[in-house]
């Protein structure tokens, strides 16, 4: 782990600290932390210069998007706060920062047809030859698993065998993101997939060791660099290839395995609209199998439309693009 290297070291080695021991579990808080410190080390003399004008200048010089500098912002806000709760800073210099504007994002929807023909599409891609079936089916596995249950790409790369529960046909998913565990229900059909892929995997011997549900190589999980590029060749063979495009104030996502979480949650609160009940009173539940903090994060799925309308919010935005 690379040291601060600012005036400010001390105290920011001590805020992480402070953050670990509430029990947060930010990645990414250290390395912006860092961009933050490099600027402090590189243009403050001392912690009088660190003016609302300094951070101004801050916000205007740091490089990335708009998400970006504005995470930087916001890390470097939450360390001001406990320099002020530590009686090391009198008021806190990015109170009054505004953030920069950030573009809407709308995420690659799936349909539920077009999950079902991706899905297949990897199907027909899993070789026979030996050496590679079990591989390959390891990965249609994480796949599946991303496509009917709404799961991270880490969840399933992290299940232990003892995390699939034979008789309740549930999962297991312990601390990933937030550090919250969660027992979910399985679809029937994937846990029958599930059933298939245990039963075959004890006819090779080497992953016999192997703790993990979705084996690997040696005892070690499915690495996720594995699943992308099967993931992309899937995409592409089903038709669904589609850039990132930013147009206006407006960022139309690509396709990513991640993908399939969103279209997960859209296609859920469709599905449930569509038989007559409440995608308003569905959210809790939803919230709580996604593994989701608080369940208003669930409540933007009912803003996001479905895979047919949004291609047509991405054709109605190009063509008045071209018309510009």
């Amino acid at each position: 782990m690379k040291h601060f290297e600012s005036f400010f070291a001390p105290e920011l080695e001590q805020y992480l600290a402070y953050r670990r021991a509430l029990g947060y579990v930010d990645k990414n808080l250290g390395s912006l932390l860092r961009t933050f410190d490099r600027y402090v080390k590189e243009k403050a003399g001392d912690q009088l210069s660190l003016t609302p004008l300094f951070f101004l200048t801050f916000r205007k010089e740091l490089r990335g998007d708009a998400k970006t500098v504005n995470s930087a912002l916001s890390a470097a806000r939450g360390f001001f706060e406990f320099m002020m709760r530590q009686e090391r800073c009198p008021e806190n210099p990015l109170a009054d920062i505004p953030s920069r504007p950030e573009n809407v994002y709308i995420p690659f929807i799936f349909s539920a047809d077009e999950v079902d023909h991706l899905l297949q599409a990897i199907r027909k891609r899993i070789r026979k030859d030996q050496q590679y079936f079990f591989p390959d089916f390891t990965i249609y596995m994480a796949i599946l698993l991303l496509a009917r249950c709404g799961l991270r790409i880490s969840e399933p790369l992290r299940l232990l065998l003892t995390h699939y529960r034979h008789r309740e046909k549930t999962i297991y998913i312990e601390k990933t993101k937030f550090s919250k565990d969660r027992l979910i229900p399985l679809p029937f059909q994937t846990a029958m997939e599930i059933e298939n892929y245990l039963a075959t995997r004890l006819t090779f011997r080497d992953n016999v060791r192997n703790p993990f549900l979705l084996a690997g190589f040696g005892e070690k999980p499915l690495s996720a660099n594995k699943i992308y590029p099967v993931f992309h060749q899937a995409v592409k063979d089903i038709g669904r290839e589609h850039p990132r495009r930013i147009i206006a104030n407006t960022t139309f996502a690509a396709p990513t395995p991640h993908s399939l979480r969103h279209s997960f949650a859209v296609n859920s609160l469709k599905r449930i609209k569509h038989r007559g009940g409440s995608p308003q009173k569905a959210l809790p539940v939803l919230s709580a199998y996604m593994g989701h903090r608080k369940y208003r994060y669930t409540a933007v799925y009912l803003k996001v439309l479905d895979a047919q309308k949004r291609q047509q919010m991405v054709d109605f935005a190009i063509s008045r693009q071209e018309d510009i």
